[in-house]
């Protein structure tokens, strides 16, 4: 390719400081000319399917470049448009109707450049889809999605495993002492199965914080159980009954399913609670700058994750934000120290507030869980009305990621100085 194919590019927007500029320059130069184009060609009819037979073209081409042309801003065009091969099958099409030759000449140019932009500025489309996500929002969902997605198929393969759910639910509810606070876990896996024979399927619980007393989860009931399937919830779970075992380490409990089979036939949908009585003080130290958080862990590889937090209203009042760890290096991450601040994931999930009340803590990932929010209140004499809730919701959650929602907490009262 000679130089002359982007000489309309000033020499000091080749380098990369100023890619973004020379992307915004190369867009809008083959947005106007592919949009001249188009509206150049002969048409009875608007829209994809007109533009298609016309050209002889297939409509899902002449639908994207309809939709690339209808941008206004130049990298969000450069985002939309086809490569440069399919460019030029319809620019050939369109001279083949009679285009003027001025109008085609330019787009040749544009493609050229555009070309030029994937090959030498960014290395190829997928890199170059990588950066303009940097600076446009729809650009960059769609290019999280689809890099998730394949590494969701990947690591499924290669582990063995995967889900088509993890639901986490937290329920925060005052303790008996005014001081601390209960914390009751409602845990899930839809549709999990293994993907290939003897693969290991397992999930755990945790505390990082809170007092060096021993976690000691117990069931709905309140009885302490010495294996997982006294916490199992079978009213939630599929038929046959899953069987899990458990391994307490630390303040850390590492559950795994027994059975053996492998896969989607023997995809089993699996829920248990665990009830920590007063295991949180409400309030932290004053001056201790401390925060308080709650976390979910992408511990296998699923196709969606429902992270909940529900919050009885005289705890804390503060609105969550949210903070997503890679824990491959340093395990799972304490919000409270600043070191794993550089294992902070930038991506673009958000906290949703859910509103008030179970009612309102509906699912499409699990069919059955406001009856599993209803069943658990009961059980533990606690009144859904009287929680509001916030939910972190991923696609193809990132395999090792920490899905963190961090509350700014009461502060300890300082003791009354007496005479």
């Amino acid at each position: 390719m000679s130089d002359q194919n982007h000489a309309n590019i000033p020499e000091n927007e080749l380098e990369p400081h100023a890619l973004e500029a020379r992307i915004t320059l190369v867009g809008k130069n083959i947005l106007t000319s592919i949009g001249r184009v188009i509206e150049s060609v002969p048409r009875g009819k608007p829209g994809p399917q007109a533009l298609a037979d016309q050209l002889g073209l297939d409509k899902v081409l002449a639908s994207r470049v309809l939709k690339a042309t209808r941008s206004r801003d130049p990298i969000t065009a450069t985002h939309r448009m086809p490569g440069p091969e399919p460019l030029r099958r319809l620019v050939r099409a369109a001279e083949a109707q009679g285009v003027g030759a001025s109008i085609i000449s330019d787009a040749h140019r544009a493609i050229d450049a555009f070309e030029h932009l994937i090959r030498q500025g960014a290395g190829d489309r997928s890199t170059l889809d990588a950066i303009v996500s940097a600076w446009v929002p729809e650009a960059r969902r769609e290019f999280e999605l689809r890099r998730k997605q394949a590494a969701f198929k990947a690591m499924s393969q290669l582990k063995g495993v995967q889900s088509e759910a993890i639901v986490a639910t937290v329920i925060l509810w005052p303790g008996q002492d005014d001081a601390r606070m209960d914390v009751v876990w409602l845990n899930g896996l839809v549709g999990v199965h293994r993907v290939r024979p003897n693969a290991p399927v397992k999930l755990s619980t945790r505390k990082l914080s809170g007092g060096p007393d021993a976690r000691l989860p117990v069931s709905l009931d309140g009885v302490a159980v010495e294996n997982a399937e006294g916490l199992l919830l079978p009213t939630f779970c599929s038929e046959p009954l899953p069987r899990m075992t458990a391994t307490r380490a630390g303040n850390a409990v590492h559950y795994a399913l027994c059975d053996d089979g492998f896969g989607p036939s023997t995809a089993a949908d699996l829920f248990f609670a665990e009830v920590n009585r007063a295991e949180l003080p409400r309030a932290v130290p004053a001056g201790s700058g401390r925060k308080r958080y709650f976390f979910a862990e992408a511990s296998m590889p699923a196709k969606a994750m429902q992270f909940d937090v529900l919050i009885h209203e005289s705890l804390d009042t503060s609105r969550p934000w949210l903070r997503l760890y890679d824990t491959a290096f340093e395990g799972v991450a304490n919000v409270n120290d600043p070191a794993r601040d550089a294992d902070i994931l930038d991506m673009v999930e958000t906290i949703e507030p859910l509103g008030a009340g179970v009612s309102r803590f509906r699912s499409s990932d699990s069919p059955g869980y406001s009856e599993l929010l209803r069943h658990a209140c009961t059980r533990l004499g606690y009144d859904g009305a009287l929680l509001r809730g916030y939910r972190c919701r991923v696609d193809f959650p990132v395999y090792g990621s920490q899905i963190t929602m961090v509350f700014e907490p009461p502060v300890e009262s300082p003791p009354r100085e007496t005479l």
